[in-house]
C-alpha cells in the first residue's frame, strides 16, 4: 500500500521527526491559529530551513479566507522552482525550471505502483484538464516525479502515466537524492521506499500538488490529497493564467 510522510514541524536546529505513515498529508503553516482559519489539521516538517521561496524561514505562509471548503491553500511566501534535473519517459534529460519557465505548471511527487492517492490525484488532474479550451491545454505542464526510482524506470513512467492520468503528462525519474532535495525545495518530504515484512515496498511522500505561476515560476498555490477533479477544474484556468485561484 502506500503511505504520504507526515512530520511535526522542525525543531530549532533539528531535523523534523517523521510521523506514522497515513493517508492525510497536510500543508505547511506557520501558527495553530492559521490552521484554524484555513482547515488545515497539522504541520509537516521542512527539513533544512531553506525550502522557502523568499525568505529563509522553514515554514511556510498560507493565506486566504475562512471558507475550509476552499481546495487551494495560497502561499504568502511562495516556493522557487528547484533545480532539478532528471530523465523523462523518453530517457532524455528534463530541466525542470528550464522546461517548464514561464508555463503553468503542477508538480506533484509520488510512485507507479500507489494503489490510491497517486493514481487518484493524476486522474483528477486529467479530467479538470480536459475540461480546458485547447489552448489551455497545451499550456499547461504537469510533472510527475517519481519517489521511487528504482521501480519507476523510463519505461514504466511512460506505461503508467496515460493510464492514470494523461498522455501529456510528463513523468519523471533519477537520483533518488537528488529527487529527495527537490522535494525538500517545495516542503515535500519523501523516504527511500522501504520493503516490509511481506516483501511490500512502501514510499514515503508528501500528496500536496503545488502550481508555479507562469509569470514568476515560483510555487504559490497549494492542494492537498482529497482535492476532487470539480475543484481543479474550477481553479486551473486561474493558474494558468498566474492568478490566485
Amino acid at each position: 500500500m502506500s503511505a504520504q510522510k507526515t512530520n511535526t514541524p522542525e525543531s530549532e536546529g533539528g531535523p523534523a521527526r517523521p510521523g506514522r505513515p497515513g493517508r492525510r498529508t497536510p500543508l505547511l503553516i506557520a501558527a495553530a491559529a492559521i490552521v484554524a482559519a484555513i482547515g488545515i489539521t497539522a504541520a509537516v516538517g521542512l527539513g533544512d530551513g531553506k525550502t522557502s521561496g523568499t525568505g529563509s524561514s522553514s515554514v511556510a505562509e498560507v493565506s486566504g479566507g475562512t471558507d475550509s471548503t476552499e481546495a487551494a491553500t495560497v502561499l504568502d511566501r511562495p516556493y522557487d522552482k528547484p533545480a532539478l534535473v532528471l530523465t523523462d519517459t523518453k530517457g532524455e534529460k528534463y530541466d525542470l525550471r528550464e522546461r517548464t519557465k514561464g508555463k503553468p505548471t503542477l508538480v506533484y511527487f509520488g510512485y507507479t505502483h500507489c494503489p490510491d492517492v497517486c493514481p487518484m490525484t493524476m486522474s483528477n488532474i486529467a479530467i479538470a484538464k480536459k475540461q480546458l479550451p485547447k489552448a489551455d491545454q497545451d499550456k499547461l505542464q504537469v510533472v510527475f516525479v517519481t519517489t521511487d526510482p528504482e521501480r519507476d524506470t523510463s519505461a514504466e513512467l511512460a506505461k503508467w502515466l496515460p493510464a492514470a492520468g494523461d498522455p501529456s503528462f510528463t513523468g519523471l525519474t533519477g537520483d533518488f537524492s537528488a529527487i529527495q532535495a527537490g522535494a525538500r525545495r517545495m516542503g515535500i518530504g519523501i523516504d527511500p521506499p522501504k520493503k516490509e515484512k511481506d516483501g511490500k515496498v512502501v514510499s514515503m511522500h508528501g500528496a500536496q500538488v503545488i502550481a508555479f505561476s507562469p509569470t514568476t515560476d515560483q510555487g504559490y498555490v497549494l492542494y492537498g490529497e482529497d482535492t476532487t477533479a470539480e475543484q481543479y477544474a474550477e481553479d486551473l484556468p486561474k493558474l494558468i493564467k498566474g492568478e490566485n485561484p
